[in-house]
Protein backbone atom coordinates (compact mmCIF):
# COMPACT_ATOMS: atom_id res chain seq x y z
CA UNK A 1 0.00 0.00 0.00
CA UNK A 2 1.10 3.46 -0.78
CA UNK A 3 0.58 6.46 0.75
CA UNK A 4 -2.33 8.59 -0.65
CA UNK A 5 -0.84 10.98 -3.09
CA UNK A 6 -1.12 14.61 -2.53
CA UNK A 7 0.80 16.14 -5.24
CA UNK A 8 0.03 15.21 -8.86
CA UNK A 9 1.81 15.47 -11.87
CA UNK A 10 0.72 14.75 -15.92
CA UNK A 11 2.94 13.10 -18.20
CA UNK A 12 1.59 13.32 -21.63
CA UNK A 13 3.39 11.15 -24.05
CA UNK A 14 2.94 12.86 -27.38
CA UNK A 15 6.81 11.92 -29.03
CA UNK A 16 5.81 8.92 -31.84
CA UNK A 17 6.02 8.75 -35.18
CA UNK A 18 2.42 7.68 -36.20
CA UNK A 19 3.57 5.19 -38.48
CA UNK A 20 0.64 3.28 -38.35
CA UNK A 21 -1.22 6.40 -39.03
CA UNK A 22 0.81 7.12 -41.68
CA UNK A 23 2.08 10.64 -40.80
CA UNK A 24 2.01 12.66 -37.59
CA UNK A 25 -1.59 11.70 -36.24
CA UNK A 26 -1.30 14.12 -33.25
CA UNK A 27 -2.19 16.89 -35.72
CA UNK A 28 -4.92 14.87 -37.49
CA UNK A 29 -8.33 17.64 -37.28
CA UNK A 30 -11.12 16.15 -34.90
CA UNK A 31 -14.02 18.79 -34.31
CA UNK A 32 -11.87 21.30 -35.85
CA UNK A 33 -8.28 21.11 -33.30
CA UNK A 34 -5.69 18.28 -33.33
CA UNK A 35 -6.04 15.46 -31.43
CA UNK A 36 -3.49 16.15 -29.28
CA UNK A 37 -5.20 19.53 -28.03
CA UNK A 38 -8.04 17.72 -27.23
CA UNK A 39 -5.52 16.04 -24.27
CA UNK A 40 -3.91 19.13 -23.93
CA UNK A 41 -7.25 20.93 -22.95
CA UNK A 42 -8.47 17.99 -20.59
CA UNK A 43 -5.51 18.28 -18.57
CA UNK A 44 -5.24 22.16 -18.42
CA UNK A 45 -8.88 21.42 -17.30
CA UNK A 46 -7.88 19.41 -14.63
CA UNK A 47 -6.09 19.78 -10.75
CA UNK A 48 -3.22 18.06 -12.21
CA UNK A 49 0.24 20.08 -11.58
CA UNK A 50 2.27 20.29 -13.52
CA UNK A 51 1.45 18.95 -16.74
CA UNK A 52 4.43 18.34 -18.70
CA UNK A 53 3.94 17.31 -22.34
CA UNK A 54 6.80 15.16 -23.46
CA UNK A 55 7.67 15.28 -27.66
CA UNK A 56 9.72 13.97 -29.90
CA UNK A 57 9.12 13.23 -33.37
CA UNK A 58 8.31 16.22 -35.28
CA UNK A 59 8.20 18.49 -32.40
CA UNK A 60 8.24 21.72 -34.20
CA UNK A 61 5.50 21.00 -36.04
CA UNK A 62 3.65 19.80 -33.22
CA UNK A 63 4.20 22.46 -30.41
CA UNK A 64 3.51 25.11 -33.53
CA UNK A 65 0.12 23.99 -33.90
CA UNK A 66 -1.26 23.06 -30.18
CA UNK A 67 -1.83 25.69 -27.32
CA UNK A 68 0.28 24.56 -24.04
CA UNK A 69 -1.61 26.34 -21.41
CA UNK A 70 -0.21 25.11 -18.42
CA UNK A 71 1.64 22.59 -20.03
CA UNK A 72 5.66 22.66 -20.32
CA UNK A 73 7.60 20.92 -22.66
CA UNK A 74 9.92 18.18 -22.58
CA UNK A 75 12.24 16.92 -25.58
CA UNK A 76 12.97 13.29 -25.85
CA UNK A 77 15.62 13.24 -28.77
CA UNK A 78 16.22 9.70 -28.54
CA UNK A 79 11.82 8.59 -29.60
CA UNK A 80 12.89 6.21 -31.89
CA UNK A 81 14.01 4.23 -28.80
CA UNK A 82 10.52 3.32 -28.00
CA UNK A 83 7.85 4.36 -25.05
CA UNK A 84 9.76 3.71 -22.07
CA UNK A 85 12.36 6.67 -22.79
CA UNK A 86 9.36 9.16 -23.34
CA UNK A 87 7.76 8.22 -19.69
CA UNK A 88 11.38 8.63 -18.81
CA UNK A 89 12.37 11.75 -20.01
CA UNK A 90 8.76 13.10 -18.47
CA UNK A 91 9.18 11.34 -15.05
CA UNK A 92 12.61 13.59 -14.77
CA UNK A 93 10.54 16.57 -14.83
CA UNK A 94 8.44 16.02 -11.98
CA UNK A 95 9.66 13.30 -9.77
CA UNK A 96 9.02 15.29 -6.79
CA UNK A 97 5.40 14.82 -7.14
CA UNK A 98 3.78 11.87 -5.12
CA UNK A 99 2.51 10.50 -8.52
CA UNK A 100 2.22 10.91 -12.28
CA UNK A 101 -0.73 10.53 -14.22
CA UNK A 102 0.52 9.09 -17.30
CA UNK A 103 -1.64 10.29 -20.69
CA UNK A 104 -1.49 9.66 -24.18
CA UNK A 105 -1.52 12.46 -26.86
CA UNK A 106 -3.85 10.30 -29.24
CA UNK A 107 -7.22 9.78 -26.71
CA UNK A 108 -8.97 12.52 -27.49
CA UNK A 109 -11.89 11.55 -25.38
CA UNK A 110 -10.24 11.89 -21.85
CA UNK A 111 -11.50 14.04 -19.76
CA UNK A 112 -10.44 15.98 -16.71
CA UNK A 113 -13.68 14.14 -14.48
CA UNK A 114 -11.76 10.54 -15.43
CA UNK A 115 -8.53 12.52 -14.25
CA UNK A 116 -9.77 13.18 -11.04
CA UNK A 117 -11.58 9.86 -10.34
CA UNK A 118 -7.78 8.78 -10.83
CA UNK A 119 -6.60 10.52 -8.03
CA UNK A 120 -9.94 9.82 -6.00
CA UNK A 121 -9.71 6.36 -6.42
CA UNK A 122 -5.58 6.32 -5.32
CA UNK A 123 -6.24 8.68 -2.03
CA UNK A 124 -9.04 6.26 -0.79
CA UNK A 125 -7.54 3.07 -1.70
CA UNK A 126 -3.83 3.61 -1.37
CA UNK A 127 -2.73 1.85 -4.46
CA UNK A 128 0.67 2.19 -5.95
CA UNK A 129 -1.08 2.55 -9.40
CA UNK A 130 -4.67 3.15 -10.87
CA UNK A 131 -6.07 2.44 -14.08
CA UNK A 132 -8.81 3.44 -15.95
CA UNK A 133 -11.09 -0.06 -17.42
CA UNK A 134 -13.39 0.69 -20.34
CA UNK A 135 -15.83 -2.73 -21.24
CA UNK A 136 -13.05 -4.54 -19.71
CA UNK A 137 -10.31 -3.22 -21.12
CA UNK A 138 -7.76 -1.28 -19.55
CA UNK A 139 -6.17 1.11 -20.20
CA UNK A 140 -4.44 4.91 -20.08
CA UNK A 141 -4.78 7.15 -18.23
CA UNK A 142 -3.72 6.01 -15.39
CA UNK A 143 -1.62 6.61 -12.21
CA UNK A 144 1.44 5.67 -11.56
CA UNK A 145 2.32 6.95 -7.37
CA UNK A 146 6.15 7.64 -6.53
CA UNK A 147 6.63 4.27 -5.36
CA UNK A 148 6.86 2.84 -9.00
CA UNK A 149 9.05 5.20 -10.55
CA UNK A 150 12.17 3.35 -9.54
CA UNK A 151 10.43 1.02 -11.98
CA UNK A 152 9.28 3.42 -14.42
CA UNK A 153 13.75 4.65 -14.64
CA UNK A 154 14.52 0.61 -15.17
CA UNK A 155 12.29 0.26 -18.56
CA UNK A 156 13.43 0.07 -21.54
CA UNK A 157 12.25 -0.07 -25.33
CA UNK A 158 8.55 0.46 -26.61
CA UNK A 159 7.17 -0.78 -23.34
CA UNK A 160 5.57 1.58 -20.88
CA UNK A 161 3.73 1.21 -17.63
CA UNK A 162 1.42 -1.63 -18.82
CA UNK A 163 5.08 -3.85 -18.41
CA UNK A 164 4.89 -2.47 -14.26
CA UNK A 165 1.01 -3.10 -13.64
CA UNK A 166 0.81 -6.12 -15.14
CA UNK A 167 3.30 -7.87 -12.47
CA UNK A 168 1.33 -6.23 -9.69
CA UNK A 169 -1.91 -7.71 -7.96
CA UNK A 170 -2.68 -4.19 -6.13
CA UNK A 171 -3.69 -1.77 -8.73
CA UNK A 172 -6.98 0.40 -8.75
CA UNK A 173 -9.17 0.31 -10.90
CA UNK A 174 -11.76 3.16 -12.42
CA UNK A 175 -14.59 1.96 -14.46
CA UNK A 176 -15.29 4.64 -17.23
CA UNK A 177 -18.31 5.51 -18.40
CA UNK A 178 -19.67 6.86 -21.98
CA UNK A 179 -20.67 9.70 -20.06
CA UNK A 180 -17.41 10.84 -18.47
CA UNK A 181 -14.58 9.66 -21.57
CA UNK A 182 -14.16 7.40 -23.68
CA UNK A 183 -10.58 5.44 -23.96
CA UNK A 184 -10.10 4.91 -27.29
CA UNK A 185 -6.93 5.90 -28.69
CA UNK A 186 -5.72 6.97 -32.75
CA UNK A 187 -3.57 4.73 -34.31
CA UNK A 188 -4.72 4.26 -37.84
CA UNK A 189 -7.00 6.32 -40.17
CA UNK A 190 -9.52 3.74 -39.63
CA UNK A 191 -9.54 4.42 -35.57
CA UNK A 192 -10.24 8.03 -36.20
CA UNK A 193 -12.95 7.62 -38.63
CA UNK A 194 -14.66 5.34 -36.01
CA UNK A 195 -14.47 7.91 -33.28
CA UNK A 196 -15.86 10.97 -35.86
CA UNK A 197 -18.76 8.29 -36.62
Amino acid sequence: MSTAARSVAAVILAAGEGRRFGGQKLLAQLEGRPLLQHVLDAANASTLDPLVLVVGADADAVLAHVRLGRARVALNAAFASGQARSLQVGLAQVDDSDAIVVMLGDQPRVTAPLLHALVARQRESGAPAVVSSQAGRRSPPALLHRDLFPEIAALSGDVGAREILARRGDVAIVEVTPSVAALDDIDTPGDKARLES
